[in-house]
């Protein structure tokens, strides 16, 4: 069973109809108890990340994804679900991530001929040796919808980046922790085998 955390502020609808196209057991859950016995976690996010930590904390389920990035379980962070992960974003000064993860978001900057948001289709460059970002070829496009970015401290973790106006660091891998600034769920074939991979990982 796969739990979709419901905290608010995810994107959870369609995270659930891909993983149902796949075939995978999934169940929308903001119960800690539920998240806690499923194999396998997935935190969406869409929108600011004060907010968000303001919910992920109001409801107690800070908490949850805490314990179950430390429980060795699969846990994938999708979007603002990356960010969330960090200590802290530009976006909402004062206010602390999660920490699963040393370092912050940023915004990505101005520049000639971008807009900001980063919306839509853009290749990835994948940096290391991945478990969900493997066989989906050299630099397939991915689909986003982003004003930050993440600055991780240690350069180890990062999975992949892509080239928008300059290097933005988009996902993020650690043991049984990945997350990614893009949508899988929204990728198109690609994304459907990164979640494929997610899927077939075992705790």
């Amino acid at each position: 069973m796969i739990a979709i955390i419901d905290y608010g502020a995810g994107n959870l609808h369609s995270v659930k109809n891909a993983l149902d196209f796949l075939g995978a057991n999934s169940i929308i859950t903001g119960s800690s108890e539920e998240i806690l016995k499923a194999d396998k976690v997935i935190l969406p996010g869409v929108g600011a990340f004060g907010d968000a930590m303001g919910c992920l904390n109001g409801s107690g389920l800070a908490d949850t994804v805490k314990l179950t990035a430390e429980s060795g379980k699969p846990l994938l962070g999708i979007c603002l679900g990356l960010q969330l992960m960090f200590e802290e974003s530009e976006e909402s000064p004062g206010a602390e991530g999660l920490g699963i993860f040393k370092g912050k978001t940023v915004k990505i900057p101005d520049g000639e001929n971008l807009k900001i948001p980063h919306m839509g289709w853009n290749s990835i460059k994948i940096t290391k040796e991945s478990k969900i970002l493997k066989n989906i070829g050299g630099e397939p496009y991915v689909y986003f919808v982003h004003s930050y970015y993440i600055k991780a401290e240690d350069a180890d973790v990062v999975s992949a980046y892509t080239e928008y106006g300059q290097r933005l660091d988009i996902a993020v891998e650690r043991s049984n922790v990945f997350a990614t600034q893009f949508h899988p769920e929204k990728s198109g074939e690609t994304g459907m085998r990164i979640l494929k991979n997610f899927i077939a990982l075992k705790a």
